[in-house]
């Protein structure tokens, strides 16, 4: 008696439409053979493209592996690029990418994020699937972390040309179909296939508009390369010195060092969250970090480097002392000093850097706002920015804005993504912080900063190395019309007008 798929007609040629016209042929089907992860494997590994469907109640997930099917306790070399699908009435839509790496052991089938955390897997012994709670949320899937499984099948997926090996997971779920990136980059680099795949998943399918979009995602991927390139290859102007430093300024959870992680996130490919982040009083950054950039977990450090300060308070005696702030410009401040809200450091301070270099000094200053609370600042915090200011502008540093926690953000940049859109920079936020602190609207800059994501987004990289890049730019306007006696590599006390 030959073994059938659960599918219907109609759903089964929706998926060989989907994956670009391929055929499929049932490996495994876990009511007719054995509940067995091993059996499971014996059956479907070496047999090139798979795809695995889990029948849940009221959906189906699926993980589609172009490339052989991971052998007993085989890791996969590299974490691989997936994206998942809503599919309802044959209609089918990408709604996340993953970074995942497949692996299979004795008891279960495993997909891990790029930082190794289990996202979800089957265990095929006791018919059932885990997945993790961000990516059902991200998902909006209506299901538990772990549910019983009504059945799974595995297919050979026969006519899938791609030059390396990907996983895609697809979640087949009754709903409403939602478009939601959650990464791209890795699973759009430099693959021509896989980026005609992808096209051809969608308009075969009939999903103009989600088309257009995915056009814009890959053409972010590309921005995002040439930002890369343009940042990692930076160098001073002049060669006044070896590297600059942007502090970064705003009231506690503005996003400060959120924006820190980001970056570095960016440059490592991946979400990292060195700096502590947090809008608590009791989270707050109590210790003043001077934070390097690499390119990459082991490359070079690049020549620009983000102060992290702490959090301006309305309330006098709280948060970020003012007297510090130009012992910060001036560059006297040192790594890791704990800040005193009542009490500035002064030059008897063991650590006190009595002779800061032009590289120690502050060369741009970055005023760090929440959107969703620039409208609530309260006078009392809108004089201390005033006052902060006249200190900038008295050391003559550049000043820039930076609007973190921006809603709609892949609507900020015009299709080229060189410029803002007229529409977000005529946003009440932006016009606020204009009049407010009178800095010309391109140089305030709107970011989405890294939060609670697994993975990169690429527009979200295009907004934090545009602004990284506009803040370079500024330092490197600072640095050509810096006076003669101020190029020199050391700055003299008697130029720096100490005041304990």
């Amino acid at each position: 008696m030959a073994v059938t798929t659960r599918l219907t007609w109609n759903e089964e040629k929706s998926l060989q439409k989907l994956l670009g016209n391929v055929s499929l042929s049932l490996l495994y089907k876990s009511s007719v053979h054995s509940c067995s992860t091993k059996d499971m494997v014996n059956r479907c590994c070496r047999q090139g493209p798979t795809i695995t469907l889990i029948y849940l109640p009221n959906q189906i997930v699926g993980a589609v592996i172009c490339g052989h099917y991971p052998e007993m306790c085989e890791d996969s070399v590299k974490q691989n690029s997936s994206f998942l699908f809503l599919f309802k009435n044959n209609r089918t839509e990408i709604t996340a990418f993953l970074n995942t790496a497949p692996k299979i052991t004795f008891q279960k089938l495993v997909f891990y994020s790029s930082s190794c955390e289990e996202l979800f897997f089957l265990i095929p012994e006791d018919s059932r699937v885990y997945m993790h709670t961000l990516l059902r949320n991200k998902l909006q899937l209506n299901c538990r972390e772990y549910s019983e499984c009504l059945e799974y099948e595995v297919f050979r997926v026969e006519g899938m040309l791609m030059r390396r090996s990907c996983i895609l997971i697809l979640v087949i779920v009754f709903g409403r179909s939602k478009l939601i990136e959650i990464d791209l980059g890795h699973f759009l680099k430099g693959t021509k296939e896989i980026r005609k795949i992808v096209m051809l998943c969608l308009f075969s399918i009939g999903i103009e508009n989600d088309g257009g979009y995915i056009k814009r995602i890959i053409e972010a991927i590309e921005h995002r390369k040439r930002l890369l390139a343009d940042l990692r290859t930076y160098r001073p102007y002049g060669d006044l010195t070896s590297e600059v430093r942007i502090l970064l300024l705003g009231p506690v959870g503005s996003g400060k060092s959120s924006f820190f992680n980001s970056v570095k996130s960016v440059f490592h490919g991946h979400v990292t969250r060195q700096a502590a982040v947090g809008s608590d009083i009791t989270h707050i950054t109590e210790l003043y970090r001077i934070y390097s950039v690499k390119d990459g977990k082991d490359g070079d450090s690049l020549p620009f480097m983000l102060c992290d300060s702490m959090g301006l308070d309305e309330k006098e005696g709280v948060g970020l002392c003012m007297d510090d702030i130009p012992h910060i410009l001036k560059g006297c401040m040192p790594d890791r000093y704990h800040f005193s809200p009542q009490q500035p450091i002064t030059s008897k301070h063991p650590a006190f850097i009595m002779s800061p270099s032009l590289k120690d000094r502050i060369h741009c200053v970055a005023y760090v706002f929440s959107s969703d609370s620039i409208s609530s600042l309260s006078s009392e915090m809108v004089e201390k920015f005033k006052l902060i200011q006249k200190e900038v502008l008295n050391f003559g540093v550049p000043q820039v804005a930076l609007l973190t926690k921006v809603k709609n953000y892949h609507e900020v940049l015009q299709d080229n993504f060189l410029n803002v859109k007229q529409s977000m920079t005529s946003k009440s936020e932006v016009i606020k912080v204009q009049k407010m602190l009178n800095i010309p609207i391109f140089n305030i800059m709107m970011v989405e900063n890294y939060a609670s994501e697994w993975e990169l987004d690429p527009l979200k990289d295009v907004l934090i190395l545009s602004a990284l890049k506009q803040m370079l730019r500024a330092i490197d306007d600072f640095l050509e019309d810096l006076p003669l006696e101020e190029t020199d590599e050391v700055v003299g006390m008697s130029q720096l007008h100490m005041v304990d």
